[in-house]
């Protein structure tokens, strides 16, 4: 009931009966503040997350990880947006059992969250900065081709597993774009596979060439569903990576534990880079955005750039006058050994000038 003496009603969004009357109370409070004081109503985190979410519908793929990451902010549920602060959010987020970068991707959620709540919304007076964590330098882990095929090999025991893994390293596609693969995407007369800009994380389209390897995948695929290209082995899409089999397989060929899925990417990447394709070429195969997403790989194959060093070599005997080449003064050539007769006069006549009877040691 309200100081006015109407009811209002609404969910606490909780089973536990002692949030639920805390709740009750400081909106019962924020009320009567309200209605005696003229005061501007006092909104709730979980109010600002919700309205979050509502007006960012229309991102789909961004809005899901974005409901994901609110879930793991219980912290912050019946909390007022003006009794949140810097050290409790830095708190929270310290807490947390994961990566600095998963961490900034915490931060950044909870940043955008509050700047809109006093840049559109306007039911918060001011903003809050938060620092960001020091992320470690990019990670790349990659696998030899020989042990590529021992984990196939292995995972043929589980066929739609080393389906995915096999189709993964010839197109270094990203897990997601592997799993949801429809065939309509795919065109096997010109040998394409097309994303639509919502199917990526760059929000861009891709077209990508598909070599005999993926091509083989592919056929083997056909008939196995109508919709979609990988199935698990109950005829239904994957939405998951089954881990006790991936690591078993991990285990099993002596590939190190640490080795994730999104390292098959990264092992495609690595293997291009070292057979002399480009970043250029590497960056428009795997959808980046920039170059400089790419730079990671550059490191790893110094081999190919060689042929570009060694052009220095017909650049210093061809172009630049070095002791072993005449030097041309316009009216006639002077060679080596014109130059140490020349040197050698100076000399002398030099001694004759000083009147030295001694000649300085080197």
């Amino acid at each position: 009931m309200l100081p006015n003496g109407q009811r209002s009603r609404g969910s606490t969004r909780t089973k536990d009966k002692t949030q639920a009357e805390e709740l009750h109370d400081k909106l019962k409070y924020a009320s009567w503040r309200q209605f005696s004081f003229g005061e501007k109503p006092k909104v709730l985190w979980d109010e600002a997350a919700l309205k979050w979410i509502k007006s960012n519908e229309d991102r789909k793929k961004s809005i899901d990880d974005d409901i994901s990451r609110l879930r793991q902010l219980p912290e912050l549920r019946g909390v007022y947006l003006h009794e949140i602060n810097k050290k409790m959010i830095m708190s929270i987020v310290d807490a947390k059992n994961c990566s600095d970068s998963t961490k900034n991707r915490y931060l950044a959620l909870i940043r955008s969250i509050l700047n809109v709540c006093v840049d559109k919304w306007e039911i918060l007076d001011k903003k809050i900065t938060l620092k960001s964590y020091a992320e470690s330098p990019p990670r790349v882990k990659w696998i030899r081709p020989e042990e590529a095929n021992a984990l196939i090999t292995y995972l043929e025991r589980y066929p739609y597993m080393a389906a995915i893994t096999k189709f993964d390293l010839a197109t270094g596609l990203r897990q997601a774009n592997v799993f949801g693969l429809k065939w309509p995407q795919i065109d096997f007369k010109r040998r394409i596979c097309e994303y639509y800009p919502e199917d990526m994380k760059a929000n861009k389209p891709l077209v990508i060439p598909l070599n005999d390897t993926a091509m083989k995948v592919l056929t083997r695929q056909m008939g196995m569903h109508e919709k979609f290209v990988f199935v698990h082995s109950r005829h239904k899409q994957i939405k998951r990576l089954n881990y006790k089999w991936w690591d078993e397989a991990k285990c099993e060929t002596n590939i190190d534990e640490d080795f994730n899925w999104h390292d098959l990417r990264h092992t495609w990447a690595s293997w291009l880079v070292q057979n002399g394709v480009s970043l250029y070429a590497l960056k428009e195969l795997g959808g980046w955005q920039t170059l400089e997403m790419v730079q990671r790989y550059a490191h790893l194959a110094p081999e190919h750039l060689i042929k570009d060093a060694l052009k220095i070599d017909n650049i210093m005997t061809t172009s630049c006058h070095n002791l072993d080449t005449p030097y041309d003064t316009g009216k006639e050539v002077v060679t080596v050994e014109m130059m140490r007769k020349i040197l050698k006069d100076l000399e002398e006549k030099w001694w004759v000038v000083s009147d030295s009877n001694a000649r300085p040691t080197d």
